[in-house]
C-alpha cells in the first residue's frame, strides 16, 4: 500500500478556503505524495436518539447526502475525487493507511467527534501522521488572543466581540466597522489548481451512494425536495450571490426578527452547517458589498451573526459536555416536567400560542425558521412550560436543516438560563405583536387564524 495523504473531510465540504484539502496539497508536493479525499457516512448520526427521534432527520439527510455528491463533482474538477464509504471511521480509514502515510482532518471541538477520533487514533497505533486543520469559524482560533486556551474564552458575547474584534464593542447590529474587522479576519485560502490533489491508484471511486444507501437501521421514505435548498457548494455559493444582490435591489431597513419572507434572513444556514460555504467567504462577500455600498442592514448583520457562530463554538469547546447535561455550562439543579403530552404540543404546533405554533409547523415542515423564531420557541417549552429543553434541543437537532451542533445546544442551554448572567425569557404575545402586527406569519403557518 503506498503511501498516501488522506483528506478525512466532515464538515467542510467545499473546494473554496478548505484548510484541509490545501493542507493536503502542500504535504503531497513537498513530499511528492498522492491525496485520497475521503467522506465517511457514519451509522451513529443515523441512529434514533433516547428521545427516539432522528439524530439527522430526513430532510438534513437528503441536504447532506446532495452535498457530498456535489463536492465529489467538485474534486473530478480539480482532477482529484471522493472516496465515499459507509460505515464507522475507526473502522474504515485504517485499512486505507499504511505505516507512512498522513492523515488530515478539520479539528472538532464537542464530544461525540472527539470519542470517534480518539478511537481511530488508538486503532491506527501511532503508524501515521495525524494532523487537524481549524475551520468552521470566521475568526482562526489562533488569531483570538484569548482562545490560546479555550478557559478562557469569555461567557458573554460583548465580551468575546471585544475579544475578537480588537476592542470594538458592539453598540448596535447596525453599527459594525466592517473595515476594521476585515483587517482581523484572515484571507480565504487561493483556489485549488487542477492537479494539486493527484489520486492514489487502486481505490474504487466509482460508488456514488443514493437515499437508500444511507446507514439508516430503518427503512424511510426520501424527501420530496426539489426547492431551493439543495445541498453542495455551486448551490451555496448561488444562494450567498442572490442575497447580497437582492440587498442592493431592495432597500432593507426591516428588523432581522421579522418572521417571513423569502429574505426574513439570509438563509445560508444549510451551506454553513455542512461546509459547503466558508464563513471568510461570506465575509469576503459582506466586504465587497461594503465597498460598493457602506452601511447596509443586512451585510452589518451578516457580521454580527458570524461572529455569534464563533461565540457559541469557542464556548462549546471550553464547557465540553456541559452544552449537554441537565444543569447546562453551570450544573444548575432545576426539576424540569417531562410530560410527554405536553412536549407533543410544542413540538407539533398545537400549544395555542400562535407564535410558537407557527414557529414549529414551519420548523417541521422546511427544517427552517427564523433565529429570532426558535428562541421564542425554546425560550417558551423552557421557561413558560418548564419542560426538559434537553428534548427541545434534540428535537431541533433532528428536524433542522441547518443544524449546528454547538450553535443549538449551545443556544439552548442560554435559552433555557443555565449560563451566566441573567435569564432572558420570552413573552411570545408581546413578541408576536411587535414583530408580526398584521398576523401575516401567523396566518400563513396557522390557516384555522383565517377563520
Amino acid at each position: 500500500m503506498e503511501g498516501i495523504v488522506c483528506a478525512w473531510l466532515r464538515n467542510d465540504l467545499r473546494l473554496h478556503d478548505n484548510g484541509v484539502l490545501h493542507q493536503a496539497a502542500a504535504i503531497a508536493s513537498r513530499k511528492n505524495l498522492r491525496v485520497l479525499p475521503v467522506y465517511v457516512f457514519d451509522p451513529r448520526y443515523f441512529q434514533r436518539t433516547r428521545y427516539r427521534t432522528l439524530r439527522t432527520g430526513c430532510l438534513r439527510a437528503l441536504f447532506l447526502l446532495r452535498s457530498v455528491l456535489a463536492l465529489k463533482r467538485q474534486l473530478r474538477r480539480v482532477g482529484s475525487d471522493l472516496l465515499i464509504k459507509v460505515g464507522r471511521p475507526e473502522k474504515l480509514l485504517p485499512t486505507l493507511l499504511a505505516e507512512d502515510a498522513h492523515l488530515l482532518t478539520q479539528q472538532e471541538v464537542t464530544s461525540a467527534e472527539l470519542t470517534i477520533d480518539g478511537n481511530l487514533r488508538r486503532a491506527l497505533s501511532g503508524r501515521c501522521q495525524w494532523q487537524y486543520c481549524w475551520g468552521s469559524t470566521l475568526f482562526h482560533r489562533d488569531d483570538v488572543g484569548c482562545a490560546a486556551s479555550l478557559d478562557n474564552i469569555p461567557e458573554y458575547f460583548n465580551q468575546f466581540v471585544k475579544c475578537v474584534w480588537s476592542g470594538q464593542v458592539q453598540k448596535s447590529e447596525e453599527q459594525v466597522d466592517i473595515p476594521r474587522v476585515a483587517r482581523l479576519v484572515r484571507p480565504c485560502l487561493p483556489d485549488l489548481e487542477l492537479g494539486s490533489l493527484p489520486l492514489p491508484e487502486a481505490h474504487d471511486l466509482d460508488f456514488e451512494p443514493t437515499w437508500r444507501d444511507l446507514p439508516y437501521a430503518e427503512e424511510l421514505p426520501e424527501p420530496c425536495r426539489d426547492d431551493e435548498f439543495l445541498g453542495g457548494e455551486e448551490a451555496g455559493l448561488e444562494r450567498l450571490a442572490d442575497y447580497l444582490r437582492t440587498d442592493f435591489q431592495y432597500t432593507f431597513h426591516t428588523d432581522r426578527l421579522e418572521h417571513f419572507g423569502e429574505y426574513y434572513a439570509s438563509r445560508l444556514g444549510p451551506w454553513m452547517a455542512h461546509g459547503c460555504l466558508s464563513p471568510r467567504k461570506v465575509f469576503e462577500e459582506i466586504c465587497r458589498c461594503e465597498v460598493q455600498s457602506p452601511g447596509l442592514s443586512h451585510t452589518q448583520r451578516l457580521a454580527v451573526e458570524l461572529t455569534w457562530r464563533d461565540f457559541f463554538r469557542y464556548l462549546s469547546g471550553k464547557h465540553g459536555n456541559g452544552i449537554f447535561r441537565e444543569g447546562g455550562v453551570k450544573g444548575y439543579k432545576r426539576k424540569w416536567k417531562q410530560d410527554v403530552r405536553m412536549f407533543n404540543l410544542w413540538s407539533e404546533g398545537r400549544t395555542g400560542y400562535p407564535l410558537v405554533d407557527a414557529c414549529m409547523r414551519e420548523l417541521g415542515a422546511t427544517g427552517l425558521a427564523s433565529n429570532h423564531a426558535r428562541l421564542n420557541a425554546a425560550s417558551f417549552l423552557a421557561c413558560s412550560m418548564g419542560f426538559d429543553w434537553r428534548r427541545g434541543a434534540d428535537w431541533f437537532e433532528s428536524h433542522l436543516l441547518d443544524y449546528d451542533v454547538t450553535s443549538n445546544w449551545a443556544n439552548w442551554v442560554r435559552c433555557a438560563g443555565l449560563t451566566e448572567g441573567r435569564l432572558s425569557s420570552f413573552n411570545v404575545v408581546r413578541q408576536s405583536q411587535k414583530l408580526d402586527p398584521e398576523g401575516v406569519y401567523l396566518k400563513r403557518w396557522l390557516p384555522e387564524l383565517e377563520q
